[in-house]
């Protein structure tokens, strides 16, 4: 194998794997919704001032976010998967400023592993035609 090809395989490999990580953690908040949506809905009050998410409407975005991750996870429509990831993950980071802003409050460190992830979501995003280990290429 010549090291172009290796080359290759090593990025494909290595956005494959951030997809995968990616994925669990949304896939994590969207079944939380549907699991528990008195949490979803307190969260979309603390961080969205959004008041009122009843269970139904828990459930209804629980679903829809469950089967856009599932998308995103097979590689289907990757720059409304990925850009969906991107912006939603982005509003969801951006959205606990005052957490950033207090690092070392009550449990407001951990706040810090979304940006991390964020840059993985905007490498996804902006690579998504190189990520093509285990997708669904015909779907596109």
């Amino acid at each position: 194998m010549n090291k172009n090809n290796e080359m290759v395989r090593g990025i494909r490999v290595s956005l494959l794997s951030l997809r995968l990580g990616v994925f669990i953690v949304m896939f994590m908040w969207a079944i939380d919704k549907l699991l528990n949506p008195s949490h979803a809905a307190a969260v979309f009050s603390k961080f969205y001032l959004i008041d009122g998410l009843g269970t139904s409407l828990a459930y209804a975005v629980g679903g829809a976010q469950v089967l856009i991750f599932l998308a995103f996870l097979l590689g289907i429509k990757k720059k409304w998967t990925y850009g969906f990831v991107l912006v939603t993950h982005g509003i969801s980071t951006f959205s606990t400023y005052e957490m950033l802003l207090d690092p070392w409050g009550p449990r407001n460190l951990l706040f810090y592993a979304a940006i991390p992830m964020l840059a993985a979501a905007f490498a996804l995003y902006k690579l998504r035609d190189h990520d093509t280990l285990c997708t669904f290429k015909g779907l596109n």
